[in-house]
């Protein structure tokens, strides 16, 4: 893991002033502030254990490589924390169903259902510190995006194990090489076809399973219809070796189906 006194929270890193598209890579970092350290009740080296079960490995590699890669260069968000310090894709109150699971915005819980912080932990200066700002900044990164472009569409890039944990709640469903998930009003039929041509070649793709929905700041959710989303959910089988080890030779070929895909939604506009 990588302890920081003062890490840089999360990274907007610019692409072409006309792409609509934003790589959204949430999940990818190991680094956790010393001073949240300190409420985490793991050991190092049951805490290493955990963060390589609960991180995204590569996945900021497989953006930057797509974004190297693709005609016209997307814009990439990358958050610079783990998601034990805040997962910024959970709603932040009794409206996500992963607190059933210990694991709302703030965890309290491990991969295995076991304390990851104490029983009466306080999460909400977590939230104030962390969540809000990366709520806001990725907000007007999409409202960049409309203004410029006239549009915006958020691609989530995540990977999943291949075998499912405890904490997963749908962990009895399919878990094909590559998952996208959807939203009713975010995820054109355009957007889903151009996604499931450029990740043909991996042996599958399935919809909403193990993990469903997309990514939407709460201010366009529902509400604007330019703003498209789609979560591409890599099982880590297919280009890594589990959990938290080194990245193989598929890294290279899905940069390249996530740039297909970049290109083919800037035709779209």
């Amino acid at each position: 893991m990588n302890h920081s006194p003062e890490p840089e929270p999360f990274r907007l890193l610019a692409g072409a002033d006309t792409s609509p598209v934003i790589l959204h890579v949430p999940h990818s970092s190991r680094v956790i502030p010393q001073a949240v350290r300190t409420d985490i009740v793991l050991d190092d080296r049951a805490l290493d254990l955990e963060l390589d079960h609960i991180t995204d490995s590569h996945t900021a590699d497989i953006a930057a490589e797509a974004a190297t890669r693709a005609s016209v260069a997307p814009w990439r968000f990358v958050n610079g924390l783990s998601r034990l310090v805040v997962d910024p894709e959970r709603f932040p109150d009794e409206r996500e169903e992963m607190l059933a699971a210990g694991m709302g915005a703030v965890y309290t819980r491990t991969t295995h259902r076991e304390r990851l912080r104490p029983d009466d932990f306080d999460g909400r200066p977590l939230i104030e510190r962390w969540f809000h700002p990366y709520a806001d900044a990725m907000r007007r990164a999409v409202q960049e995006r409309l203004e410029a472009a006239g549009r915006a569409v958020i691609i989530d890039v995540h990977s999943y194990p291949t075998r499912a944990l405890p904490y997963e709640l749908h962990g009895d469903g399919s878990r094909p090489p590559i998952c996208l998930g959807t939203d009713p009003f975010h995820t054109p039929a355009g957007l889903l076809a151009a996604a499931e041509k450029a990740f043909a070649g991996f042996g599958g793709t399935g919809l909403d399973s193990p993990f469903a929905g997309t990514y939407v700041p709460l201010e366009h959710y529902g509400r604007d219809a330019r703003v498209g989303a789609l979560m591409i959910e890599i099982r880590r089988d297919v280009y890594m070796t589990e959990p938290g080890g080194p990245a193989g030779p598929g890294l290279g070929a899905l940069a390249a189906a996530l740039a297909e895909l970049v290109d083919a939604v800037g035709r779209e506009g």
